[in-house]
Order: structure tokens, then sequence, then C-alpha cells
């Protein structure tokens, strides 16, 4: 059977209706798809980040990058960007949400989805994969170690993150959430403070924290590479969109 697959940097309206490029990576064929949001993690729109886009579409998926540092410089590499957002104090949660809508509005209206969006990030992008599921009308949020969502970040932290918890009560899609035994943020008290509430909220969810597994355990291209957390994240990961999405 014949299988293939397009990818390639389009252009959606973003926040205030600014334009910002975004990755989409998709299969050759008429669809009807289901669609991910793919939010990429502090250190920018990179190659790494791409690659977990092309995964998704090899796998039956639209799925959709939008650069978030694309105002810092649309052409600037992903190391310069993401310095620059340092500089900057990151982005606010406006601009962020206003990002992601327009990416859900982007796969939606394409032809070939079937119109059921989900989300997923991973360190920062964790967190506004939950944020997104507090606040869009998406249909499933995966949430990989995302920090400093019922905590602030700390002040020698470069950014300015806020505790989104208090808008647990908007989510109205179920969530995934995987994490590692040994992470410092979120720790597993923190996840467990975050399960409690989505329990008290009778929020849909379910959460997955894996032993010999800190921060970035998915990460192929760092040392926090950790292969047995990470196959078995990406079993629950394609299990829960398609459950939800498909």
């Amino acid at each position: 059977m014949y299988e293939g697959l397009l990818a390639e940097t389009v252009t959606i309206s973003g926040h205030g209706d600014n334009e910002i490029g975004a990755y989409l990576a998709r299969p050759l064929g008429s669809g009807p798809y289901p669609g991910v949001i793919v939010i990429h993690h502090a250190p920018g729109w990179d190659g790494a980040t791409k690659e977990i886009t092309r995964k998704f579409a090899a796998h039956g998926y639209v799925a959709i990058c939008p650069n978030l540092y694309h105002r810092f410089g649309p052409d600037l590499a992903p190391e310069d960007a993401a310095a620059a957002a340092r500089a900057g104090g990151w982005i606010s949660t406006e601009q962020f949400l206003g990002d992601a809508a327009g990416a859900l509005t982007y796969v939606r209206g394409l032809p070939v989805s079937n119109r059921r969006v989900g989300t997923i990030g991973f360190c920062s992008g964790g967190r506004q994969s939950f944020l997104a599921a507090c606040e869009l009308a998406i249909d499933a949020a995966v949430d990989c170690y995302g920090a400093f969502v019922v905590s602030p970040a700390p002040p020698e932290l470069p950014y300015r993150m806020e505790p989104i918890i208090d808008r647990a009560a908007g989510i109205s899609c179920p969530v995934l959430g995987l994490f590692g035994a040994e992470d410092r943020n979120p720790s597993p008290a923190e996840v467990t403070q975050i399960d409690a509430e989505l329990t008290r909220l009778a929020k849909q969810h379910e959460f997955h924290t894996f032993e010999n597994a800190g921060h970035g355990f998915f990460a192929v291209d760092r040392p926090s590479y950790r292969v047995e957390a990470a196959v078995e994240g990406w079993r629950l990961v394609f299990d829960f969109f398609r459950r939800q999405l498909v």
C-alpha cells in the first residue's frame, strides 16, 4: 500500500491576526485525518520538534507546529530565537492562546481534516498543552512533564510563568499526563496536586509517572532520554489520541 507524507512550512493567522510560520506534516491522501497541534519546547521551533510533527503524520495525523517565537525573528536559528524569547521574558499566555487558536482553525479548515484536534507539548509546551485544554475548544490534550502548572517559575529563571491550575475548571476535553519520577519541575508532589485538583473537578484525565526517568525523557537528542519511558510514553500517546480523535 502506498504511503507518503507532505511536510512544509505554512503561514497561519495567530494572536492579534499576526501572520506566523508553522510546520505542517500530513499523510498524502484524501483523509479525513485527525489533527494534532505540536507545541514546541522552550529551546524553540527546532529540528527535534519538527521530527515529532512528522512522526504524527506518519501515524495518520495532520500535525502542525506553530512557531511561537516567530515575532522575535522568523529567520532566526532556533537557539537564537529562544535566546531572544528569554531576553524578552518569554511569551504571554494571551499570545500563546491566540497562536494555538490560529493553528486549530487552520487544521480544522483543511479538506483532509476530520475536525477533531488534540494538543501535545513537552516541558514548557506541556504546560501550554494543559493551558490549551483549559481555554480552547480542543478534543484532547497531552501534557508531557509540563512545569509551573501549580507553582510559579522561580525568579532565577528567565521566564515569567505563573500557575495555571486555577484555570482547570475550564477543561472541556480528556487530558493525558506523562511525568518522570525523578523530575523536579514538575515534582511528583506537584503532579499529585494536579491529579487531585482534576479529580476534585471531575475532569477526565489519566496520569502516568515513569520510574528512572526525569525531565525530558522523550528527548532522543539529549542525555535525559530514557528509552523505556519514551517507548511506553509514545504507546500511551497514540492509544489516547486514537480513542479521542480518530
